[in-house]
């Protein structure tokens, strides 16, 4: 069975947010919720979407994708769909009712599931049909279903095991969601665990007395959890979210439990619930701002709740355990100061409640690291963290602590939960032997390849890897994975090595860092400028711009697979390749602009590029579903004038689909769903471009327009700063683009400039830029604040 069309039932946050990232598979969508006499409530999801940041869709255009109705008169359509989801209320009558309009109106061995994030499946399916129930499974994607990369699926005894793999291998693939397998027990393990850990954080901290932001500040970066921590993630989801559920983990939980023990009904809480402050979606939570946008943080005193409780949110906390966090989870642990002693009184239970639900909540350790992972998004799963700590120091603090040492800690004894056996990753199991952790089919990792191999080439900021079958990987592995003389000078060995003659083929640009690359090295850059070193910033210059052409005109196909952000540099080797298989969540931009700078790799030359040969295939060309604007003139500034306005303003794409639409990347680029099938993907566009590959031609017919452009350029500019839209300095960044792009002074519509005339033009704007004190403050500003300067 393929899965064609999918229906959603129910258009509330979650549901429309599913059914907006199976359009962005590309698959057509039926979103159904119940009939009002006033009120489209499906069309009005849509809508609300569309203006919705950060955006559930990553291309309007995919909204179009989704046909809406209601479940009165619009049943019919379900008989289309190949997979039905349900995302109604978590009221098991309202459920029952629903699978029953389903049942009657779905076609034959189509798949249907829930969205449930704490009903057991064998509930859901009580009363239904056998075949309803062979046809059934819980798909609990998390909240916003665009991002969130985790889908824990539950399956029953009687679920088809076709359907298991066809759901497994959909959401893996189409919708790039790690599909975890749990079993069918409250709250499955993500919530089961993630709930604990919260109620844990918020016992300790009343009856320690630490205040909120010193929580949250302890159970941020130092323990590798996102910086909301605890209490911020309570405001996030909604605070009234966390007694439902509580009501519904009590009501199926086994008796013996240990939430039971440590659930806490605060009076506090209750009484936030009933004045309003329900978190960020309410008049505030444990966090709020008042009018004049002040912050204020809740101070924990006493049982009820008073808007007086409030009180002025510290800037800055000082703590040693706060800056301990490079030294390991022990050392924050540890330390002897409210910040460890807090961390240890929450973290050690929560990591000993996850070792005591193996086997109950799932087979492998390894798939409730991944739930917790991709579903808290913390840096390390519980296990990953025993082993960290180490298992018989946690199982020692435990005793300590008068907490029961779970049977799965005990039985590793002082070994680890993980290995690596024969170049291979293993888990220990249940069982009390190691397993070889899998890998799916078409998941190739980059971290696995570092097990059995040594880069063949190194230095300083990169690695080159083999990845078999003749191709090589750069990874970039600096801060950030910024880019430097030492990322060229990979290039250049790599140029060096590869070919048709020689042992290696092709090459991918890759890596699993946070981001593809930041791009230049803005500290360097600085450090540079501050004591007047404008040779060796022009070598730079000259020696990015050097090695991104050697890329683009290798003798050997060049794909760069880039996730996350690439951003200035990062983007500009986007533009030099033959072809780019990117992560679907790329945000990709030449931002050179917000620190006083332009685009000096080559940048603006491709995008000149880019723009022109679109303009010359069709005015107002539709590309692969994705328009792009052009002077209705044809002119050569129809180009100039898209290049000025997107550099010009750092356009930064929302996605590798916005990408297309910008023009960093081409129609025929490639966009993976799945982070972990990045690699993969690329790999073998690399090797379909082997056979034949001629290396493009230098272009030497570029026509711009010249001084008469770029006045009309700096025109259009100073009217922004008249309107109080551009700063002085961005008028001057801005005539140093527009004197690039319109050609200089040799600029001239009967005038044929090549590559390198343009490559020449961007070298020296930039370093009349980096000379400007003016740049200099900017790329300070930005590198003290992660903020742009608006001087």
């Amino acid at each position: 069975m393929t899965i064609n069309k999918v229906a959603v039932i129910g258009s509330g946050v979650m549901g429309s947010g599913i059914a907006a990232q199976i359009a962005n598979a590309g698959v057509p969508v039926v979103l159904l919720d119940i009939k009002l006499p006033d009120k489209d409530l499906a069309a009005a999801a849509i809508e609300r979407m569309l203006k919705t940041d950060p955006a559930p869709f990553m291309h309007p255009k995919n909204a179009k994708l989704i046909k809406t109705g209601n479940l009165e008169d619009d049943l019919n359509l379900l008989s289309e769909c190949d997979w039905i989801v349900e995302v109604v209320l978590e009221d098991p009558k309202v459920k029952f009712e629903t699978y029953q309009k389903i049942d009657r109106s779905r076609k034959k061995s189509s798949i249907v599931s829930s969205n449930t994030s704490t009903i057991p499946l064998k509930y859901l399916i009580k009363g239904q049909s056998e075949e309803f129930a062979r046809d059934f499974l819980i798909t609990h994607f998390f909240n916003p279903p665009r991002y969130m990369r985790l889908l824990e699926l539950v399956t029953g005894s009687q679920t088809r095991a076709d359907i298991i793999s066809e759901i497994t291998q959909f959401c893996d693939v189409k919708l790039g969601k790690g599909v975890v397998p749990c079993h069918d027990t409250p709250g499955f393990i993500a919530n089961r665990l993630g709930v604990y850990w919260m109620q844990m954080g918020v016992n300790a901290a009343v009856e320690m007395a630490v205040p909120i932001e010193v929580a949250d500040a302890v159970f941020g970066k130092p323990l590798g959890i996102p910086k909301t921590g605890i209490f911020g993630l309570i405001d996030l989801v909604g605070i009234d979210l966390m007694p439902k559920l509580a009501e519904s983990l009590l009501t199926t939980l086994p008796p013996q439990d240990d939430y039971r023990r440590i659930y806490k009904d605060f009076g506090f809480v209750r009484g936030m619930i009933s004045e309003g402050f329900t978190g960020r979606k309410g008049k505030g939570g444990f966090y709020r701002l008042d009018a004049q946008k002040k912050k204020y943080v809740l101070k924990l005193a006493g049982d009820e709740f008073t808007q007086d409780m409030y009180v002025p949110q510290s800037k800055v906390i000082d703590l040693p355990s706060l800056e301990l966090g490079k030294q390991g989870l022990r050392a924050v642990l540890s330390a002897p100061d409210l910040g460890g002693q807090y961390a240890k009184a929450v973290l050690l239970p929560t990591l000993a409640y996850a070792a005591s639900l193996v086997p109950e909540i799932a087979d492998r350790i390894e798939d409730i690291d991944e739930a917790m992972r991709l579903g808290y998004n913390w840096k390390r799963g519980p296990f990953e963290m025993i082993d960290e700590l180490g298992a018989a120091w946690v199982a020692e603090q435990l005793t300590a602590m008068g907490i029961a040492v779970p049977a799965l800690i005990q039985k590793v004894g002082a070994a680890s939960f993980y290995r690596i056996e024969g170049g291979k990753p293993q888990a220990f199991g249940v069982d009390g032997t190691y397993h070889d952790i899998a890998r799916a089919q078409g998941v190739l990792l980059l971290k696995d390849i570092k097990l059995n191999a040594k880069p063949v080439f190194k230095t300083a900021s990169a690695a080159v890897w083999d990845i078999g079958d003749g191709v090589l990987c750069l990874e970039f592995t600096g801060k950030m994975n910024a880019l430097d003389d030492q990322v060229f000078a990979a290039v250049e060995w790599i140029v060096g090595n590869t070919g048709p003659e020689k042992d290696y083929k092709a090459l991918v640009i890759y890596n699993e860092g946070s981001v593809f690359s930041a791009g230049a090295n803005l500290g360097l850059a600085l450090f540079a400028a501050n004591i007047a070193m404008w040779e060796q910033i022009d070598q730079l210059i000259a020696a990015g711009q050097k090695a991104y052409q050697a890329l683009k005109f290798a003798p050997f196909p060049v794909v760069a697979a880039p996730s996350n952000l690439a951003l200035g540099g990062g983007c500009e080797i986007l533009l030099h390749a033959d072809a780019v298989q990117a992560h679907a969540e790329t945000y990709c931009g030449l931002v050179e602009v917000g620190v006083g700078f332009i685009p000096g790799w080559g940048g603006c030359k491709e995008m000149l590029l880019r723009y022109t040969e679109l303009e010359r295939q069709q005015n107002r060309k539709l590309t692969g579903g994705h328009k792009i604007w052009f002077s209705p003139d044809h002119s050569p500034m129809g180009a100039a004038r898209k290049a000025f306005e997107v550099i010009g303003t750092a356009q930064v794409a929302k996605s590798a689909d916005d990408a297309k639409s910008i023009g960093y990347l081409r129609p025929q680029d490639g966009v993976t769903m799945n982070r972990d099938r990045l690699l993969y993907d690329a790999k073998a566009r690399a090797l379909s471009l082997i056979d034949g590959y001629t290396p493009p031609v230098a272009c030497n017919d570029i026509k711009l327009a010249g001084p008469s452009g770029k006045m009309a350029l700096d025109l259009a500019v100073e009217d922004l700063r008249l309107s109080g839209k551009a700063t002085p300095y961005d008028v001057v960044v801005a005539g140093a683009l527009a004197r690039v792009l319109t050609g200089g002074d040799e600029g001239d519509w009967t005038h044929a400039m090549s590559e390198e005339d343009i490559l020449k033009l961007e070298r020296e704007e930039f370093i009349k830029l980096a000379k400007n004190p003016q740049t200099l403050a900017r790329v300070e500003h930005m590198l003290n604040t992660g903020k742009p300067l608006r001087n």
